[in-house]
């Protein structure tokens, strides 16, 4: 699901956000950057450097700072006079160089060159393992198991789970999560968290995590995101209510799309509340003007509530829009407007419910024509118009559906290897044959055979024994 793919990205790019460097507690380091951050004049900046050439940390700042400002020239020029101390953070930023101008192979170099210099500094770890988690999650991971050897005590976990997630391996990213104290963690781990859970379908475990989380961080449009999609899957419409409240209402930095607005109206739906829900659905076809698919897919959700609200013109007037958007319309699109007209006639009595379900078998034979050269297409659907012509000649003086149960035999039988479902079709076909030659043509011999026919495939089928029995 394309809108699925967008919320996990978006998670994805905050979670698997490094650190750019460690703390200092130097005071020479605020003062490095200060200097540089201030428009220092070079000059200035390199005697400064110079008081402190022996200090890898403090020409590194001077470097990450230029780095930070995009003057990459001279943030090559400090980290390299760091590396030259045998500094650790300087390799990192001669890797981030590299990594900058896609040079993955040198960035690697310099990375495990900051390794090297100071095995206990986690940051060129966590730098590597960001650059190969897309071309070597493998190798990402054994990145950080080296880091969980080096220092022991690191929260290694964490980033584990981050590039688990990535991966979308959804059991292993859990397993990590699981390991981590949530304390560490900031609102887009726990909404990783959660989602990978929702994704499991653990909907009470996410929405567990969910709510503890937003004790810490109430405005998280992410945690009230999954919180609404949870109570969905619940079907919890007054808790989803309250959660799609909190997300268009009451969180910060949302950036909403059709799934947002699809969720939100589920709810309303749920409660019955169907133009509260055909309201959003409009909404997001708004925010999603640009997507030709969303919007087309909003139209049958509408459609859908419409024929919830027991509105059915509207429903398929917004369902044939949906059509109409569909550049490649399935035979499921097609069946699924005729299954419309043939919901509706149950609301009808007369006249009217045999003109919706004639529309529904018109449909239906347009499919047909449509799908001819598809068998299990045609299996479908001329099971579905033997159906409903049965209901529209009741008596079987017409013969409606005997031709579209020939067919469907015709079918059936030219078929190699059955499945269950052919079968029950065929003995439905046999069936009605059955009952027509015996009420209509009063041809009882013909319906004996028949009713062999069906003997042959269902040996206990009760209906055929005694068909066969009275004709005797």
């Amino acid at each position: 699901m394309k809108t699925m793919k967008y919320f996990l990205s978006g998670l994805l790019m905050l979670s698997l956000s490094m650190p750019v460097a460690a703390q200092s507690n130097n005071p020479l380091v605020d003062e490095a950057t200060a200097l540089v951050k201030n428009n220092t004049p070079a000059k200035e900046v390199k005697a400064f450097a110079k008081k402190n050439k022996k200090s890898g940390e403090v020409i590194t700042a001077i470097g990450r700072a230029y780095y930070e400002l995009k003057d990459t020239v001279s943030a090559r020029e400090y980290a390299e006079m760091a590396a030259q101390l045998k500094y650790s953070g300087g390799y990192v930023l001669l890797g981030d160089l590299a990594s900058q101008a896609n040079d993955a192979g040198q960035a690697a170099i310099m990375y495990e060159n900051a390794i090297y210099a100071d095995p206990k500094n986690a940051i060129p770890y966590l730098r590597y393992a960001v650059m190969y988690s897309k071309v070597d999650p493998n190798g990402s991971i054994a990145k950080l198991e080296e880091l969980r050897t080096a220092v022991p005590d690191y929260p290694v976990d964490l980033p584990i789970a981050r590039f688990y997630v990535n991966a979308g391996k959804k059991d292993d990213a859990i397993r990590h999560f699981d390991r981590v104290d949530r304390s560490a963690m900031d609102a887009g781990d726990l909404a990783s968290y959660a989602l990978m859970n929702y994704l499991n379908k653990d909907y009470p475990r996410s929405l567990s995590i969910v709510n503890e989380a937003l004790k810490e961080f109430p405005r998280s449009s992410s945690l009230n995101r999954i919180g609404l999609m949870n109570t969905i899957a619940q079907e919890d419409y007054d808790q989803a209510l309250v959660f799609g409240d909190h997300l268009f209402n009451q969180s910060d930095s949302a950036n909403y799309n059709d799934f947002d607005y699809t969720n939100y109206a589920k709810a309303y739906i749920g409660k019955g509340q169907f133009d509260d829900a055909i309201a959003l659905y409009r909404k997001g076809m708004e925010v999603s003007s640009a997507d030709k698919d969303a919007v087309n897919n909003l139209y049958k959700e509408i459609s859908d509530a419409y024929m919830k609200k027991g509105d059915f013109d509207n429903a398929v007037k917004e369902y044939k829009n949906y059509l109409d958007g569909t550049s490649k319309k399935t035979a499921s699109d097609y069946s699924a407007l005729a299954e419309m007209y043939y919901k509706h006639a149950a609301d009808l009595t007369g006249d009217e419910q045999m003109a919706s379900i004639k529309s529904a078998d018109e449909i239906y034979a347009d499919v047909q024509q449509r799908f001819q050269n598809n068998a299990d297409v045609l299996g479908y659907v001329l099971n579905r118009r033997g159906t409903l012509n049965a209901i529209l000649d009741p008596t079987s003086e017409q013969g409606l559906a005997k031709p579209v149960y020939e067919e469907l035999m015709k079918l059936i039988e030219a078929t190699e290897e059955r499945t269950p479902t052919d079968t029950k079709r065929l003995i439905t076909c046999y069936r009605y044959m059955l009952s027509y030659d015996f009420t209509v043509l009063d041809n009882k011999e013909a319906a004996k055979d028949w009713a062999q026919k069906i003997l042959d495939i269902d040996p206990e089928n009760e209906q055929a024994k005694a068909v066969i029995e009275n004709i005797k």
